[in-house]
């Protein structure tokens, strides 16, 4: 073997050896990745747009893999985990859904009924109010005779609320400039007679009103303090 030859032979070798250092350097910076990213999981971003108090289904979402470790501890990584599920406020496409940005869906226990009112939204909702909430519901009433003192009333103590909808412009009347001019629709679940008495009271009353109910109070009103007129504090 002459020195051209030999010199040949060296580089080969010195190539083979520069070719497994770029490899094992390669195979060092993919080993450094995975161990700072970790393995992936799956995850679930929003197609569209979902307005609150909207019911949740599979198909508004989209599977996303992603490192375990950039996902917070309350993502959903099941899809099953949305169903019967609503939105507790807006969520927007392409947000990562996670746990607390939905609720369960409320539903109705044997003898109740559904029924939605119109609620002012400045003085009976001021966007407080959600599913699942306990309330108060009061009307106002007129004097039935000339003289007789307005009454305050509560119509429903404990109401439960299933769902409040959208924001509502309303036209008031030429003969009424004090009505609303926004109102949100609230859905409750009643008994029957409590059904009856928020029919009457929305139709009747000059105004009706929600007192939202702190978690875990007792809003029960006792039947003495259920009517309240302006002579009670002489």
């Amino acid at each position: 073997m002459n020195s051209r030859q030999r010199r040949g032979v060296i580089l080969l070798l010195l190539s083979v050896l520069c070719a497994f250092g770029a490899f094992a350097g390669v195979l060092s910076v993919i080993s450094d990745v995975n161990s700072k990213v970790g393995p992936e999981v799956d995850a679930y971003r929003l197609k569209s747009n979902v307005a609150p108090y909207k019911a949740l289904t599979a198909d508004q979402f989209e599977k996303v893999s992603m490192p375990e470790r950039w996902l917070s501890d309350n993502a959903v990584t099941d899809i099953d985990e949305v169903d019967g599920k609503i939105a507790v406020t807006q969520l927007r496409k392409g947000s990562l859904m996670q746990s607390d940005m939905m609720v369960q869906s409320p539903e109705l226990r044997p003898g109740e009924q559904e029924i939605a009112i119109m609620i002012d939204a400045a003085t009976g909702v001021a966007g407080k109010i959600r599913p699942n909430d306990r309330v108060n519901i009061y009307a106002t009433f007129e004097g039935e005779r000339d003289g007789e003192a307005s009454q305050s009333k509560v119509i429903v103590s404990n109401a439960k609320v299933l769902d409040v909808g959208e924001l509502t412009p309303l036209e008031p009347s030429r003969d009424d400039r004090n009505q609303a001019s926004e109102a949100v629709p609230i859905t409750f679940a009643l008994n029957t007679i409590d059904t009856q008495r928020v029919a009457y009271a929305e139709s009747f009353a000059q105004h009706v009103r929600l007192a939202l109910i702190a978690p875990g109070s007792d809003g029960t009103i006792r039947p003495g303090d259920r009517t309240y007129t302006l002579d009670k504090d002489k």
